[in-house]
């Protein structure tokens, strides 16, 4: 993902309707692969530049296709530009470096001020695709909740820790491989409690 959970949309999500999974794979990490190849060939501050616009030609060509666009690539979008213009105007990489620790903190909050208020937000957004009790749903809410906390803790580590190429790799790369171990890793809880709607109840 971009910070946008590209894994888990792209693992546990179903496609937004009328877009084929292939558009959807590259509107969601597109934008990624393009600013780390943007910063090995021209550096960190061109590489926020191209993520900028990249991230806004996925916003237009969502909206063109679907006419709305989804609530998680509108706040991404947002930071990405709040954090991307703050970098360029002030020449500080600090910027986009702890945009995806902004992000992933506001994600883990939404999904728990949503249980405080009995709001199950990944109910909504996975909703039409798994069957699950509410009790399952809290479950996952809290799993979720857990990892972004954890990427955002570790984004503070690394960004701090590393070089910045070395930061952009585990932004691209790392992050994603981890959200989609994490999301895979969650297939048995959700097999054992997906509930089959199909199925007709018994004659008596």
């Amino acid at each position: 993902m971009d910070d946008r959970m590209t894994v888990e949309r792209n693992a546990g999500s179903p496609h937004v309707h009328g877009m084929s999974p292939r558009l959807k794979l590259a509107l969601d990490f597109g934008p990624l692969v393009l600013f780390f190849i943007a910063n090995a060939l021209m550096g960190i501050f061109a590489a926020t530049a191209v993520i900028m616009a990249a991230i806004t030609c996925a916003v237009i060509i969502e909206y063109a296709l679907e006419k709305k666009v989804s609530p998680m690539l509108l706040v991404t979008f947002v930071l990405v530009l709040v954090f991307g213009g703050l970098t360029l105007w002030l020449s500080n990489e600090n910027f986009i470096k702890i945009k995806p620790t902004m992000l992933y903190s506001m994600f883990a909050s939404v999904l728990l001020i949503g249980l405080i208020f009995n709001r199950l937000f990944i109910k909504v957004a996975l909703g039409s695709m798994l069957n699950l009790s509410d009790a399952a749903w809290r479950t996952l809410t809290w799993r979720w909740s857990f990892l972004f906390i954890a990427l955002a803790i570790l984004n503070e580590i690394v960004w701090r820790s590393v070089s910045t190429n070395l930061w952009v790799a585990f932004k691209v790369w790392g992050v994603t491989t981890l959200t989609f171990i994490f999301a895979m890793a969650q297939t048995p809880f959700i097999a054992r409690h997906q509930i089959d709607s199909d199925k007709s109840p018994p004659v008596s």
